[in-house]
């Protein structure tokens, strides 16, 4: 049976008069659909309005079959179990009253049809790495990923016809990764995905992008969404060159032709000038009005061209660059940069283990969930022997109620004023952008904030720390964030499951850590790529 979902002339604002949708419409069918643009475009938004949880003001939405929902955050009650999650714990009382001889209607009722509910749900856990949790398992003591896959658990048991995905790779090591991308190929149905999660989006069958408002969809996966945006630009900027030299062209002979018509002025003028009267006037009306006719088709003959210029323009994509120089931040090749000796915690590390950082390494940091990576990012910002920064995952060093200057003045407390609006305008935050509360930014703005906060302060760092830093950035913010730090000089250590950002980082060294053996892989990529 074919499945689908058809979204009508969609209208829809917020409370405060934001417009999001005006007239949207989009078909998703059989197969796996991305959905991707850049934050703010209202892709987790078209998300609940399938699903329901938002109402349109106008337009309908039409799904066929069941409908299932992953959202973004999952709702979690820490005292809630795994079989609360999966959504089967009424299910499960009913069948453990009727084994025990209660044959009461209701339990019967609670069950219907799904008499395989419980082997069902263990086969979904088992397949997507959870053989270890059992159903009795507090929601409390999984990490971030088992609560992740647990849900997408719960809602691969229900058996949906459409199932809507908003980022299910945040916050999974690689190995719970791949498993989700292997219930993504197996999913019979319809799925829309929205996720920045490159190696996701290569098991797309199509790519839905929200742009400008309205949804285009683009057969095959991203890269091959890639493509053709780069050959739909290459054309455009084409288009925009060429519209640029008729325009050129039509200004240079409106000039030309006007310098022409002012010599045939002063020339008939001095033809004319002894004859009579009424035949020197004749011949002035007459010029006049072959000027004025001439003046006004060239003048309009510019318009064109400069109305096609324009609309030449707005088809080429405004995707600013950040392009920034940090000299100030540069470290030699021998300098002692951290001396991690003897780790010890819990039971993340074995007998211990050690990192030593010297001059300007570049070095990834990755292993599953709970491996340890952000203790031990921890423990080389307490061993720094550099001035350094540190971009938790949360940026809780950013004041959300302070506007962007004044979070940057904080570092900087000394610096001029106008060096750090410059600073701020390289990490593309101009004009009243710096006065704007930072509460108020997307996830990539405020990671802009935070590395210009970082970067401006004195004395400048010579090693800087993160913490997964792609975790809701969408693909323009994930490129200007490798463009800041690609043009960093000091030592950097990442730690990240995104395979694709790090592969662009040009890393020296990778580090990879398992819980309980601590570092099981110090090496020296192969390749190195920048961004």
């Amino acid at each position: 049976m074919s499945t689908y979902i058809i979204v009508s002339k969609i209208d829809f604002s917020w409370p405060d008069g934001d417009c999001v949708f005006d007239g949207l419409d989009a078909v998703f069918s059989d197969g796996r659909t991305a959905l991707v643009g850049d934050n703010g475009t209202g892709k987790s938004t078209l998300l609940r309005i399938i699903d329901g949880r938002l109402s349109p003001d106008a337009g309908a939405v039409t799904v066929s079959g069941l409908i299932a929902y992953l959202p973004q955050d999952l709702p979690l009650r820490l005292g809630d179990t795994v079989e609360d999650l999966l959504g089967i714990t009424g299910k499960r009382k009913a069948l453990d009253a009727i084994e025990s001889g209660d044959v009461d209607e209701s339990h019967f009722a609670v069950i219907g049809e799904d008499w395989d509910f419980l082997e069902r749900a263990r086969l979904t856990l088992d397949e997507l790495g959870l053989d270890h949790i059992g159903l009795d398992r507090v929601v409390g003591t999984l990490s971030g990923g088992e609560s992740m896959l647990v849900g997408l658990a719960g809602k691969l048991v229900l058996r949906p016809d459409v199932l809507l995905l908003d980022e299910p790779s945040n916050n999974l090591d690689g190995s719970a990764r791949a498993r989700l991308y292997e219930a993504i190929r197996r999913f019979p149905g319809t799925l829309l995905v929205v996720s920045h999660d490159r190696a996701l989006l290569e098991h797309v069958d199509a790519v839905a992008e929200l742009y400008r408002g309205g949804i285009r969809t683009f057969e095959g996966n991203f890269d091959d969404y890639e493509r053709a945006i780069a050959i739909e630009q290459g054309a455009a900027e084409r288009a925009v060159r060429e519209a640029k030299s008729e325009l050129k062209k039509q200004k240079r002979e409106f000039v030309e032709m006007q310098t022409k018509l002012a010599r045939r002025e002063k020339a008939g003028k001095t033809k004319y000038a002894d004859g009579p009267a009424i035949i020197r006037n004749a011949k002035k009306s007459q010029g006049e009005a072959t000027a004025g006719r001439l003046k006004t088709a060239m003048a309009e003959d510019v318009a064109e061209a400069k109305e096609e210029f324009e609309a030449a323009k707005s088809e080429v994509r405004d995707d600013a660059n950040i392009a920034i120089d940090l000299p100030e931040t540069s470290v030699g090749p021998h300098r002692e940069i951290a001396r991690v000796e003897g780790l010890k915690a819990a039971d993340l590390y074995g007998d211990g283990i050690d990192l030593h950082l010297r001059g300007p390494e570049r070095v990834g940091l990755t292993g599953d969930n709970g491996s340890g990576k952000t203790t031990l990012l921890r423990a080389v910002a307490e061993a720094a022997r550099v001035p350094h920064g540190f971009l938790t995952q949360s940026l809780e060093f950013l004041d959300d109620e302070r506007s962007v200057l004044d979070n940057v003045r904080s570092r900087a407390p000394e610096a001029d004023l106008t060096l750090l609006r410059t600073r701020l305008a390289r990490f593309l935050l101009r004009g009243d952008a710096v006065f704007h509360p930072v509460g108020t930014l997307s996830g990539g703005e405020r990671l802009r904030v935070a590395l210009a906060v970082v970067l401006s302060a004195r004395p400048a760092p010579h090693l800087l720390l993160l913490d997964e830093p792609t975790n809701n950035l969408d693909m323009a913010s994930t490129r200007q964030l490798q463009q800041a730090l690609s043009a960093y000089e000091g030592a950097l250590v990442v730690v990240s499951h995104d395979e694709a950002f790090l592969d662009r980082l040009g890393l020296t060294r990778r580090v990879r850590l398992e819980r309980g053996a601590g570092i099981v892989a110090d090496t020296t990529p192969d390749i190195q790529q920048t961004a």
